[in-house]
């Protein structure tokens, strides 16, 4: 899907190409497991297709007609691909705009037709980017635990959650936990070997002004690109939206509920502390890394950003075995010398949530202000030292004002991961800590996703933040788009 839509609006011109290139990049506002919620319910045997399938052809149970069931392994792989897939769009999107006009005319000197060309000649030169789209991919599916589990599918995530929390196997958990490490390590290493290849690529800006002329379709094909085009966001994002908003639209009553309203505040907060911690901290990174230009720095900054790839799982069974025995060190310390019990200080607090999310979401927000960084003329350092400024008085005086748009952006990136994130928090949370993720699995693990739709709404309304800005980057550039 995002290979053939990134190609579609690129290379060819059709009825809503415009619209549908930022559009879509739609279904990356809806997590997961509210995509498998909604596709369930979308699906299901009194939902609106199948019970449209009855009334057309006359059919009056089940069994007099088959239909794929959505709760299955191929199910739960087509409900994630429909709201992951924009991550290979936006990759190879880019890519086939600034290959520019080279290679394809070339090709094409030579009699090649375009499909050829697409095939023979633009595929194989934006591999390395559909790569490391698809890395994105393989990360968000092996950290999703709300979809699978509602779809009854047996993943390794889902494999952590019940062996830890229902078979009450601590042991077993952290064994499938190193398995799932070993997987994450070999993604990392395909997605970094992508990302060595790419230096054939062309890097100038100035062939998003040169792409090659786009084919005019009419007719049938251009019916069928306009089609091919909305379909993913039909699935993505539409059919979540359509299920939910009629749900909530009997359920208005909800947003005056203590219930929600406290679920809510509690997302705002958590997710407003880790976009803070985050940005200080991926600043003050990259500001060591300015400094020093060290290989130790920078592996340490690689090191710090790879939370970013650990599923939410992990990285709450690893913090609650460090926190666990740093409380009972620090316990025993003061039992021995001061002759009481200090009890759980960290472990089972709600500062542990944020703590996990920051270091999850760090290189989210590293990334985010790297990229402002890297666009900054290199000699604004040396011209403010020259005039008397300190290293720290040139970052605070220079820097950081001309990074602002990139700081408020990853705050922002970083808020709406924190709000969707599910796996962790379930883990971590402590007794009567919700959030609006919460409410929703909640709701639908007792078998009444309805109860959560005004919550799911919220999150994708709160998601669709970053997507404007994606959608705003793209189209910013109108030859390019």
């Amino acid at each position: 899907m995002g290979v053939t839509c990134a190609w579609l609006v690129v290379a060819y011109e059709f009825p809503l190409r415009r619209i549908l290139s930022w559009a879509l990049v739609l279904p990356l506002a809806v997590p997961p497991y509210l995509a498998a919620y909604a596709f369930a319910e979308f699906f299901h045997y009194t939902g609106p297709v199948q019970t449209a399938l009855r009334a057309i052809f006359g059919f009056r149970t089940s069994r007099d007609y088959w239909f794929p069931d959505i709760r299955s392994t191929m199910g739960a792989a087509i409900v994630i691909a429909s709201v992951t897939f924009p991550y290979v769009y936006l990759t190879a999107r880019v890519v086939f705009i600034m290959q520019g006009r080279n290679i394809a005319d070339v090709a094409r000197t030579l009699g090649a037709r375009p499909s050829r060309v697409f095939r023979r000649i633009l595929l194989p030169v934006a591999r390395p980017a559909i790569v490391a789209g698809l890395a994105l991919v393989l990360m968000e599916t092996i950290n999703d635990i709300g979809a699978v589990q509602y779809l009854g599918v047996q993943t390794l995530t889902l494999s952590v959650y019940t062996t830890w929390l229902n078979r009450g196997s601590l042991e077993g958990a952290a064994q499938i936990a190193l398995l799932m490490l070993i997987l994450v390590f070999l993604i990392l290493t395909a997605e970094q070997f992508a990302r060595s290849r790419q230096r054939f690529h062309a890097a100038r800006g100035t062939q998003l002004k040169i792409h090659p002329p786009r084919t005019r379709l009419a007719g049938w094909r251009a019916a069928a690109a306009t089609m091919a085009g909305t379909i993913p966001i039909l699935a993505g994002f539409g059919i979540p939206l359509y299920v939910f908003g009629d749900y909530a639209r009997k359920r208005l009553y909800q947003l005056t509920e203590p219930a929600l309203s406290e679920a809510f505040l509690t997302s705002l907060m958590t997710a407003a502390s880790t976009a803070v911690i985050t940005v200080l901290a991926a600043l003050f990174l990259l500001n060591a890394l300015r400094l020093s230009r060290s290989h130790a720095t920078a592996l340490v900054v690689r090191l710090a950003s790879i939370g970013y790839a650990m599923p939410g799982t992990i990285l709450g069974l690893g913090l609650l075995l460090a926190l666990a025995h740093a409380d009972n060190a620090i316990d025993a310390f003061f039992r021995q010398h001061f002759g009481f019990s200090t009890g759980l200080l960290m472990t089972g607090s709600a500062a542990t949530i944020v703590l996990a999310c920051s270091i999850r979401f760090l290189a989210l927000a590293e990334g985010t202000i790297r990229s402002g960084l890297d666009k900054l003329p290199p000699n604004l350092d040396e011209a403010a030292r020259s005039l008397g400024k300190t290293s720290t008085g040139s970052a605070v005086i220079i820097l950081l004002p001309l990074l602002r748009p990139a700081i408020a952006t990853a705050a922002i990136l970083v808020f709406v991961d924190t709000v969707k994130e599910l796996s962790a928090t379930i883990l971590l949370r402590p007794f009567g800590f919700n959030t609006l993720a919460t409410n929703v699995y909640e709701n639908a693990s007792r078998g009444a996703v309805e109860d959560g739709a005004v919550a799911a709404l919220l999150i994708i309304a709160t998601a669709i933040l970053p997507v404007i800005l994606l959608t705003g980057t793209l189209m910013r550039d109108r030859d390019a788009a």
